[in-house]
């Protein structure tokens, strides 16, 4: 299958989504369905997507899960539990019994210095194992050296992603210390990184590709082809690029790639690691 591994779908309610802007983030402030995305797709040959949560409670895992079952193109859903939860199995075991629940997000990006690292949090993320479930990181790159040593914390039959590829400052041209904080994480093994949210981290106006590839080029280096998954980060990614702007700078920049790395890129790898069309 090929797969975009990382958009959202949201009923557009201001109070839900407060860090929707309505003033600067007017092309977000409006409701988005499947039925919105699956033109996007097949305009580009892919089969389906994986939806992510953009809410922190359990109401989003009901929404979302409804829209996977009524649409044939949400092949999976990433979901929210509240994983500091004392009775964290029962949570994970009411979400786990959905085949089309395939893994958790908690937006630590919001969160204070040492979140990721609290003994229940890393307690919560090392049960999910048990029932086949995922953990999405999204974090800010300034922490990306607690999400190695939370990653390390937490029980080695983990699946890890990284979303956005860390969000390294993009439109200032920060590199370091990004890089060497992404080879670091690259050397856990269980932990896979998304080809996304690239553009919105960049200039929204002005970036060119140019401007974005220096950030490309590590993750495949820290990561490598087996590894990668491409995410569009639909519809936030509005607010810099079209989708199919998106879509071309990773397509453009994996076609130096082989064929089978390139398939792997674009949805082998998000169907192997989702075990998408599989029951959890």
């Amino acid at each position: 299958m090929r797969i975009d591994a990382h958009q959202h779908f949201w009923s557009y309610d201001s109070a839900d989504y407060g860090w929707i802007e309505p003033s600067t983030m007017a092309c977000l402030a409006k409701d988005f369905g499947p039925h919105d995305l699956e033109p996007h797709l097949a305009a580009h040959g892919l089969d389906g997507c994986v939806a992510v949560q953009a809410r922190q409670h359990d109401g989003e895992n009901a929404y979302l899960l409804a829209l996977a079952e009524e649409s044939p193109i949400v092949r999976g859903v990433v979901g929210w539990i509240d994983l500091c939860d004392p009775d964290v199995d029962r949570a994970i075991e009411r979400r786990a019994s959905s085949p089309l629940f395939k893994g958790v997000r908690h937006i630590a990006q919001t969160e204070p210095p040492g979140f990721l690292l609290q003994p229940a949090f890393v307690r919560g993320v090392s049960r999910l194992p048990l029932a086949n479930l995922s953990y999405d990181i999204v974090i800010y790159a300034h922490q990306l050296r607690e999400a190695t040593a939370f990653v390390d914390r937490c029980s080695d039959r983990v699946t890890f992603v990284l979303d956005h590829i860390g969000k390294p400052r993009i439109a200032a041209g920060v590199t370091e210390p990004w890089r060497s904080d992404l080879f670091d994480l690259g050397r856990r093994p269980n932990v896979m990184c998304k080809l996304s949210g690239m553009v919105t981290e960049a200039d929204p106006d002005r970036w060119v590709p140019g401007d974005v590839q220096p950030y490309m080029d590590p993750v495949l280096e820290a990561f490598g082809p087996a590894r990668v998954m491409y995410g569009s980060d639909w519809p936030v990614c509005l607010l810099a690029a079209s989708y199919g702007r998106v879509y071309d700078l990773a397509a453009s920049f994996i076609s130096k790639l082989s064929a089978a790395e390139q398939a792997a890129i674009m949805g082998d790898n998000a169907s192997r690691f989702y075990r998408l069309g599989l029951a959890s």
